[in-house]
């Protein structure tokens, strides 16, 4: 009898142990305390838990339709982006759009998710994130459609414009629905590398679409396309994703109506000024210009107060930002991120404007980069847990760094295997390793009911990386090109891009001393813990 009520004491344990990963568990400090009873150990099993596949998930194939679905986020936004600098160059000559305002389209897709990102980012913690990624996804196939009938310049830019909106608000549902389901683990690490491996799958797919379509069928196709594999992911999500708007709706997190207001307004207001100063008649000396910058800086100034002080939800809250490694991270990421986006539009724009390439060549050329991206994407999976963030993130930077130099210092007749095939492998290594990287720690950084904010963080980074790095590159493209050619303009953004890897590299090495990512308790977890200890502080000290 003794032995019956011990074993049924460890059988209740262990249930209440393994009930970590599901809804209505059992306090943390219950937990912990049965663990002396349990022949497992605590530290082997949080790292069993970490490696296990979800509760949620009835099957392995209800994960990885639940993953394809949420992969698809990456597809759609990196086809939108990778794709559009190939097809440019024909909308340019069908809609007769001037060279000085050849950035815009390029750059008003990212411009909007950046400054958005944040504010669908909470929309998601409030609401929950399938329904915000639904409406994203019925949003962006809405405005391809529409955009593949643009007539004008205007009606090409208003259209890029609201696709951003779309995939604002299904990108950070999405990692906020992916950092969800998943504990900290090597099947998080795996999971999430696949998530980066799915953005190089939709670079790809975006070039090679955009190059068939710009040779060999109309333009309009390549934005048809596009909501076709949104239609897609529509229907996948619908049958693979779980609901969670009653939870997340149980969070009582409001929006934050003036932050939202002047961190949009600011970051729309500063980058317009900044990119269409190349522009403007007289530069900066263009009253409009100078006006709009300063008020935008005014604005991000009214949003630093509102959010350190006055809101009380923040869309940025302060003690996000004393989570160590957080802050040089964003910066980091900043600089890397901004890299790419010169060789996406710069690059393509030299290949064919100086190299004189079709569509087609383009695309092959780019192969290298998405082949090395899905084969770093898996390994970095397996190997996060295993190696310092630090050593990943140098690594990254001199990624970045060597495809500048390498654009920067083509000859004029480039022998492809000497050029531009490591420039494209070093390209991939400059933004995947350290995308990943960032992902899985900032989310297992932040506690479930933040994962939206995690999401709208990182890919706001990311994509005001790109636009800002645009800016300045068309500003000293547009200002050299008269004087130095338009070949030597182009390599002058690219000594651009090596600067920003530079600064990043600099960045990673003092401050990027970020952990590996092994298996470990998630954030609520933890918070549960020291709740517990200074419970029992308190009672001890009463005592």
């Amino acid at each position: 009898m003794a032995n019956q009520g011990e074993n049924a004491t460890r059988h209740k344990s262990s249930e209440a142990i393994d009930s970590n990963t599901s809804e209505n568990t059992l306090p943390l400090a219950e937990k912990v305390a049965t663990q002396p009873d349990v022949e497992e150990s605590m530290e082997a099993r949080i790292e069993r838990l970490g490696r296990e596949r979800p509760p949620a998930f009835k099957s392995i194939w209800h994960e990885i339709a639940f993953a394809f679905s949420i992969y698809m986020s990456q597809v759609l936004t990196e086809y939108f982006v990778s794709g559009f600098t190939v097809i440019l160059p024909t909308l340019i000559t069908e809609l007769d759009i001037p060279q000085a305002s050849s950035v815009w389209p390029a750059t008003a897709f990212s411009l909007v998710i950046a400054s958005t990102l944040l504010v669908f980012g909470r929309l998601g913690d409030m609401y929950g994130g399938y329904p915000v990624y639904l409406a994203g996804l019925a949003w962006l196939t809405i405005w391809s459609i529409i955009c593949g009938f643009s007539t004008s310049p205007l009606m090409l830019d208003f259209c890029r414009a609201l696709q951003g909106l779309g995939s604002a608000a299904f990108v950070p549902a999405g990692v906020m629905i992916l950092a969800s389901a998943y504990r900290p683990g090597p099947r998080k690490n795996v999971v999430f590398a696949l998530y980066g491996t799915f953005a190089v799958i939709g670079f790809f797919t975006g070039i090679f679409c955009a190059g068939a379509v710009g040779q060999f069928i109309r333009w309009s196709w390549y934005f048809w396309i596009g909501a076709i594999l949104a239609v897609v992911a529509i229907i996948t999500s619908i049958y693979s994703i779980p609901n969670d708007a009653r939870e997340r709706r149980e969070n009582g997190i409001s929006m934050d109506w003036l932050g939202a207001a002047t961190i949009v307004s600011g970051l729309v207001l500063v980058v317009f000024s900044i990119t269409e100063s190349a522009h403007a008649e007289h530069g900066w000396r263009t009253p409009y210009i100078p006006t709009l910058f300063v008020v935008g800086c005014l604005s991000l100034m009214a949003a630093f107060y509102i959010e350190g002080w006055v809101a009380k939800h923040p869309l940025l809250p302060a003690d996000l930002f004393t989570i160590r490694f957080v802050t040089p991270l964003l910066f980091s990421l900043l600089f890397f991120y901004g890299t790419i986006g010169i060789i996406l539009l710069y690059g393509t724009q030299y290949f064919q404007n100086i190299l004189h390439a079709t569509p087609l060549l383009v695309v092959a050329w780019y192969i290298p980069m998405v082949l090395g991206g899905l084969a770093l994407a898996l390994i970095e999976g397996f190997i996060l847990h295993l190696v310092p963030g630090r050593i990943l993130l140098i690594i990254s930077a001199f990624g970045a760094l060597g495809c500048q130099l390498l654009f920067a210092n083509l000859p004029d007749n480039p022998n492809y295997w000497a050029w531009l095939f490591p420039a494209m492998l070093l390209g991939t290594i400059g933004i995947d390793l350290s995308i990943t990287l960032a992902s899985v720690f900032v989310t297992t950084q932040l506690p479930k009911a933040k994962q939206g904010l995690a999401g709208g963080l990182l890919n706001s980074v990311l994509q005001l990386g790109v636009a800002l790095m645009l800016g300045f590159s068309d500003i000293l493209q547009a200002n050299t090109v008269d004087r130095v050619g338009l070949k030597t303009s182009y390599k002058y953004t690219f000594w651009l891009g090596v600067g920003s890897a530079v600064a990043g590299l600099v960045v990673v090495t003092i401050w990027g001393g970020v952990p590996r990512a092994k298996s470990d308790l998630t954030a609520d977890e933890k918070m549960e813990l020291e709740r517990e200890a200074t419970r029992l502080t308190t009672m001890s000290s009463r005592l």
